[in-house]
C-alpha cells in the first residue's frame, strides 16, 4: 500500500443481501455450479492481478458456458467502479482493498458474499474480520499486508527495541557519513497517515474508538483529542525542526530507493518493497516497527485485498460462485502471491509459499498486533486532513493548533 486517498462520497444506499451459493472449500464442482446460457461475466482488477486471474477466469468460463473477461483498470479503480455501478455499466466482480467496503456498501455497489463455515475457517481470522461490515461478509480476502521495519544488517545488525534506539544508531551512521538519512519513512509534502500511524499509535493517538461489538465508531473521533495532540508533539520532535529524522523530502517516490541506494539503514515499508530490496542485493532483515520508549506498542495497519460481488452485475449468481468457490482455492491464491508477494489470507496457500519466502512470516509477525485498517465510510474523511497536519507538524508547525484544526475539519466532513 502506498498513500491512501479519500474514497468517493455519494448518497447512502445500503446493499441488499444477495442470494448466493455456499459450498465447501475444495475445487468447485460443476454439478453445483449455476449455469449460464452464453453471456459474459466481467472482472475488474489492477494490472498485476489481471494477468494472474486470466487463466482461472478462462477455466471457470469454459466450465460454466460463459465468456469471462478480466479487464485491467490501472487507475482509480474504486472510483471508476462506483461510477460504473451507478450507471449500470460496471463489472460482475471487482478486486480491491478492504477499506473500500464502507464506501462501496454506502453506494450500493457490492453484495454480501456467501461462504460456508469451513471456508471462513480456512482463512486468516483477521482477514475475515477486515471484510466484515455491519455484521456481514462483503468480500473474500486473498492477501494481507502491513508495514514493518526493514533494515540494512550491514549497517544496523540489531533490531532496535525503541524508536529512540533507532534514532541513536541512525545518528551514529550519519555522523560517520555511512548514510545520509536516519530513517526512510515516507511523509511527502501532503503527509501519509498510513505510514505514520505506527508512531502515532505508540504515542497514544487513535483515529476511531470502538463499540461494544469491536466495530469502529465514527462518533468517537480521536483526531483533535488530547491523546492525538500529545502523539503529534512526539512526532514533531522527530521532525525537521527537531531531531531531523522525519522529513517531507522523504516521500513515496524516493523512500524505497533511498534505502536500496544504501543512503539510510532503516526503511518503514511493506511487502511491496521487497522486490526492489532484493534486486539491490542488500543484506536485510525484517522486524516490528519500534515504538516510543515508555509508550504503547507501535501498531501498523493491517490491510486486506479481496474479491467483491458487484450488486448491479449482470451475472450475479455466477459472480457469487466464482468469488466463493474459485477465489478460495490454494491454486488461485498462490498465483496471486506470485504476481505480487503479499502473505496469502488462505492458510493452505500461505503454507505452500512460506517455505520458500522467509519474509512472509516476518511481515506477519511484525503485524501480529496491528490494527485492521478502518473500512467505515468516515475513514474517507481522515486521509487528507490528517496527512496534511502530519506534514505541517513535521515541518515545524505547532502540534496543538494543527491537530485541533484537523480534527474539526474531519469531524465536519463526517457529519
Amino acid at each position: 500500500m502506498r498513500i491512501r486517498t479519500a474514497g468517493v462520497v455519494a448518497l447512502f444506499a445500503l446493499a441488499l443481501a444477495a442470494s448466493g451459493c455456499g459450498g465447501d472449500s475444495g475445487e468447485p464442482a460443476a454439478k453445483d455450479t449455476p449455469k449460464a446460457a452464453g453471456g459474459k461475466m466481467v472482472i475488474w482488477a489492477d494490472d498485476k492481478r489481471t494477468a494472474a486471474l486470466k487463466p482461472f477466469a478462462e477455466k471457470f468460463g469454459q466450465e460454466n458456458g460463459v465468456t469471462v473477461e478480466v479487464q485491467a483498470v490501472s487507475k482509480d479503480l474504486q472510483t471508476n467502479f462506483v461510477t460504473a455501478s451507478q450507471q449500470g455499466s460496471g463489472p460482475d466482480v471487482v478486486v480491491g482493498a478492504h477499506d473500500w467496503i464502507g464506501n462501496l456498501v454506502q453506494n450500493g455497489a457490492i453484495d454480501p458474499v456467501q461462504l460456508a463455515a469451513d471456508q471462513k475457517s480456512a482463512l486468516n481470522a483477521t482477514a475475515v474480520k477486515a471484510v466484515t461490515f455491519n455484521g456481514q461478509l462483503y468480500g473474500v480476502p486473498y492477501a494481507q499486508e502491513n508495514l514493518a521495519l526493514i533494515r540494512n544488517t550491514e549497517l544496523a545488525p540489531e533490531a532496535p527495541k525503541t524508536i529512540e534506539d533507532l534514532v541513536a544508531k541512525g545518528k551514529q551512521l550519519t555522523a560517520s557519513k555511512k548514510v545520509t538519512e536516519t530513517l526512510c519513512l515516507q511523509v511527502g509534502q501532503n503527509g501519509d497517515a498510513y505510514h505514520i500511524y505506527p508512531l502515532y499509535s505508540s504515542a497514544g493517538g487513535y483515529l476511531f474508538g470502538t463499540g461494544a461489538n469491536g466495530d469502529y465508531d465514527p462518533k468517537d473521533l480521536g483526531v483533535g483529542k488530547p491523546e492525538s495532540i500529545e502523539a503529534f508533539k512526539k512526532i514533531g520532535a522527530l521532525g525537521e525542526k527537531g531531531a531531523g529524522v522525519l522529513k517531507r523530502s522523504i516521500a513515496d517516490t524516493n523512500s524505497i530507493a533511498t534505502f536500496t541506494g544504501k543512503k539510510c539503514a532503516y526503511l518503514v515499508s511493506g511487502p511491496w518493497a521487497m522486490a526492489d530490496v532484493k534486486k539491490a542485493g542488500i543484506s536485510y532483515d525484517i522486524s516490528a516497527i519500534p515504538g516510543f520508549a515508555g509508550g504503547k506498542e507501535a501498531q501498523p495497519f493491517v490491510g486486506v485485498q479481496a474479491f467483491y460481488v458487484a450488486a448491479k452485475g449482470t451475472n450475479k449468481a455466477l459472480a457469487q460462485e466464482f468469488v466463493a468457490n474459485y477465489t478460495t482455492t490454494p491454486e488461485l491464491a498462490v498465483a496471486l502471491y506470485n504476481a505480487e508477494p503479499r502473505p496469502p489470507a488462505l492458510t493452505a496457500a500461505l503454507d505452500q509459499v512460506k517455505g520458500a519466502d522467509a519474509d512472509l512470516a516476518k511481515f506477519q509477525e511484525a503485524g501480529r498486533n496491528g490494527q485492521v485498517l478502518p473500512a467505515i465510510p468516515a475513514m474517507a474523511a481522515i486521509w487528507d486532513p490528517f496527512g496534511k497536519a502530519e506534514a505541517a507538524v513535521i515541518g515545524g508547525a505547532d502540534p496543538t493548533s494543527t491537530i485541533t484544526a484537523a480534527g474539526k475539519t474531519i469531524s465536519g466532513q463526517i457529519k
